[in-house]
């Protein structure tokens, strides 16, 4: 037998399980958008185990044998299709599994499609990995990350949505395109609703201190210019553009994701405009939506109350009704 090639010492593999703490992760939904998620986390080692679940055997099967085919590449890690039950101590569950957004629907139509799927998958996430942050992408986000919020008695903190993550790092790109800056160097922001809502803080971006809306960068009148409100234009309808190419978007928001579990995971205190429980915030209750948060070990800690002008602001309360009329159609 191949085993006995090697001589493994028992109290040398009990050392290691007590002296240093393995970071746990569950990727429910082997789609596009999972898949894409499970890769970014695989090459950055971001997870040491990763578990996989999905309905679809035979396509969870292939996709796990075609991920752990590279992990000599790669830093050491353990990946696995499985079920909840196989990670009950899972640090972090990472939700992708939902209706597919088709071409001309809007992601608030893809709710009752959804929802029926979260009744029955919040109750065994809880079940199998109470102590788990739980990290919703399946869209519509706000919606569903308040659903399973709800659905699942967790402190709020410890329930995020992926929140316009996406949509922040489109706006910096397509900025530091149109500006000739490295994205990484613009901090911009999309906040409210992760949807055709969502809304565009002009007022905050800025490049090394210097504020967008001053200066040469835009108008003295401190007006956004036309080209630049084309910028956001590009930003709200790239998802309708993407899916009317390719069927779907994958890789960035992989990458986005990415982010948010190295945050929790590394206790980072790291500010990301992940979708977060709203109350008593820029007169908004009750609601999910995304604004700059603290992101660590516990979920989101705190939520920025950032300067907005009365025109943001009143763009935000607009994306936050419109989430909230959808909640209260729900039946949870």
């Amino acid at each position: 037998m191949l085993e006995h090639l090697f001589t493994v010492s028992p109290e040398t593999s009990l050392e290691f399980k007590a002296t240093h703490n393995l970071r746990k992760g569950v990727i429910i939904g082997a789609g596009q958008v999972g898949m894409a998620c499970a890769y970014s986390m695989l090459i950055q080692n971001t997870l040491d185990e990763m578990t996989i679940v999905d309905t679809n055997q035979e396509k969870l099967q292939g996709e796990v044998m075609d991920l752990v085919h590279g992990l000599p590449f790669v830093t050491p890690s353990i990946v696995r299709g499985g079920t909840l039950a196989d990670s009950a101590d899972a640090d972090i569950v990472i939700i992708t599994a939902g209706a597919k957004q088709k071409p001309g629907e809007t992601r608030l139509d893809l709710v009752q499609r959804n929802i029926e799927l979260f009744k029955k998958l919040i109750p065994e996430i809880v079940k199998y990995c109470p102590q788990a942050i739980l990290l919703i992408v399946t869209n519509p986000v706000d919606i569903m990350s308040y659903v399973s919020w709800k659905l699942s008695g967790l402190p709020s903190a410890r329930v995020i949505g992926s929140g316009t993550v996406l949509d922040t790092a489109r706006f910096r790109y397509l900025l530091g395109q149109k500006l000739k800056i490295d994205p990484r160097s613009l901090h911009a922001y999309i906040i409210g609703e992760h949807g055709d809502s969502e809304v565009p803080v002009w007022s905050n971006a800025s490049i090394g201190g210097m504020n967008l809306c001053q200066g040469d960068l835009l108008a003295s009148d401190r007006q956004i210019n036309s080209e630049l409100e084309e910028v956001f234009l590009q930003v709200k309808n790239a998802a309708d553009e993407i899916i009317r190419r390719k069927g779907a978007t994958c890789y960035a928001i992989g990458l986005g994701v990415t982010e948010i579990v190295e945050a929790v995971l590394h206790n980072q205190n790291r500010v990301l405009t992940v979708s977060s429980l709203i109350n008593d915030l820029h007169q908004i209750e009750d609601v999910y939506l995304s604004l700059p948060a603290v992101v660590n070990r516990q979920g989101v800690t705190r939520v920025l109350r950032i300067s907005l002008t009365l025109k943001e602001q009143d763009r935000l309360h607009n994306s936050s009704q419109v989430l909230r009329q959808t909640i209260e159609t729900l039946d949870i």
